[in-house]
Order: C-alpha cells, then structure tokens, then sequence
C-alpha cells in the first residue's frame, strides 16, 4: 500500500526533491542510487511498514477501526487483506489513511529535519495525488514507466494478480497527469538498461547538488 501524509508537514531548510512514480516505476531503484552518491533518503512507505510491523505506533488505531482481522498473529498489519478491504471501499481506505498519514508526516518531518545528505530526498508513491507533498518540495521528480511494464515488474517480485495491480494503478493518477506536474523526469521503461537509469539519475544528482550548494550559498 502506498503512504502519503494527510497533513503539509514543514521541514527543514534543507533542499528538498519529492520523488514519485506509480507502482513498478522504479522508485526505489532510483531512491537507491541517490543515496549512494549523497543524497539522504526517506521513503514514505518505509515509515509505514515501521508504523504496521509488531509493535508498531500504528497497531492500536487499525485494529480498533478494523477489528483483530487486520492484524497477522506476529502482531503486524495483514497487509494483504488490508489491501483488499482498501481498494474495494473508498471509506476503509480513508479509515486507514486517517490513520496512518498524521503519522507518517510526523515521522517524514523529523527524519527530514535531522538529514545530513546534499539534499534530500522524499519518496512518495502518491505525491501528485495527496496535492500538499508538491508544495513542500523544491522539486518532483516523476520515474516514468509505461503501464505493461509496471504490470510485470510487480508481478515478478510480489505475485499479485493482474486485476490486483491494475486497481492499485486505477487508485493513482494518470500517467499524463504525473508527468505534467514533474520538474525532472527520468524515463525507466522497458527498454531502459540498468546502465542508462543510472546514468539519467546521475545527471539529476549532479544537477541537484548545485542547486543545493546555490541555495546554501543565497541563505
């Protein structure tokens, strides 16, 4: 399930790049290679598996909204009959993400305040969509992907069904409706070698970086 904060949270003066892209993108990917070379990380959905894993500050609320069905017998979210339960109800996803957006903002924030890359990074499957991550960021960047190639991608690591994949992309916008509101692209379809993403990614690192030092500079 993809994770984005209900509310705008107000981070550091740090330079900030929003980075999204729908399911099977490659954000990750990307994410990874960033941090690699400087940039710190935070990824959204990364807080929201901490929030729902045994134990987590999430738990309570979700099983009090949803009952002990939401819940595996380790302790964490069922993320699979969650992902059911969401995808098929509009009002149980917005129980959820009543839920869990407050406190992945919190979370987002603090990680952000504290981060000491270049610049930083937030990686928000739902960007475009929350419509309050945008105006918290310097810049979106959109990993670019065609829809078949999504669909296989996901296959291939996670075994979900195609019917399923495709109401997860249905709940994302349109692929024009991303692309029209990024900053920086970087195209990963499938013709796109491991060698050419790095590469695009790398050419956005290095333009970043100066306009982290331009902005550090004019502080």
């Amino acid at each position: 399930m993809s994770s984005t904060p209900a509310t705008a949270p107000s981070f550091s003066s740090h330079f900030k790049i929003g980075l999204t892209g729908g399911i099977g993108s490659g954000k990750s990917r990307v994410a990874d290679l960033l941090a690699e070379w400087g940039a710190s990380v935070i990824d959204t959905d990364h807080i929201a598996h901490r929030l729902t894993a045994p134990g987590g500050d999430a738990m309570p609320a979700i099983e009090q909204a949803f009952g002990a069905r939401a819940r595996r017998a380790d302790g964490a979210l069922d993320r699979d009959w969650m992902r059911e339960q969401v995808f098929a109800d509009a009002q149980a996803r917005a129980r959820l993400e009543a839920i869990l957006h407050p406190l992945i903002a919190r979370r987002a924030e603090e990680e952000g305040a504290a981060a000491q890359g270049c610049y930083v990074v937030f990686v928000v499957p739902l960007l475009i969509e929350s419509g309050r991550w945008a105006r918290r960021v310097d810049r979106v960047c959109v990993i670019d992907c065609d829809p078949d190639t999504q669909i296989a991608r996901v296959q291939s690591r996670s075994g979900l069904t195609i019917s399923t994949i495709q109401r997860i992309m249905a709940a994302q916008v349109a692929r024009a409706t991303r692309l029209a509101a990024a900053h920086d692209v970087i195209l990963n379809d499938g013709a796109t070698s491991p060698e050419q993403l790095r590469a695009r990614a790398k050419t956005l690192h290095e333009q970043w970086c100066a306009l982290a030092a331009s902005m550090d500079r004019g502080a």
